[in-house]
């Protein structure tokens, strides 16, 4: 499986504690599945309401292959007006 950089945003950053991190996963919805086992309840759900950006190119979808180096953003919903 190959190494991808994981980026946290606003929510997601404080519900993981960190900026960035290093999984290895072949896809976003198996990104997601490692981060959501590996994380507090609350982690799980700023992941179930989020948005993925792979390489800044919006994830429609979440099975299509991750290559070694490849960048995911968590971008959770943002508030304000």
């Amino acid at each position: 499986m190959p190494a991808i950089t994981v980026r946290f945003f606003a929510a997601a950053r404080e519900a993981f504690g960190a900026r960035e991190s290093q999984i290895r996963a072949g896809s976003v919805e198996e990104l997601v599945t490692t981060l959501a086992e590996a994380a507090a309840p609350q982690a799980a759900t700023v992941l179930s309401r989020s948005s993925f950006l792979v390489n800044s190119v919006a994830a429609t979808d979440k099975s299509a292959p991750l290559a070694e180096g490849d960048t995911v953003d968590v971008l959770p919903p943002f508030a304000g007006g």
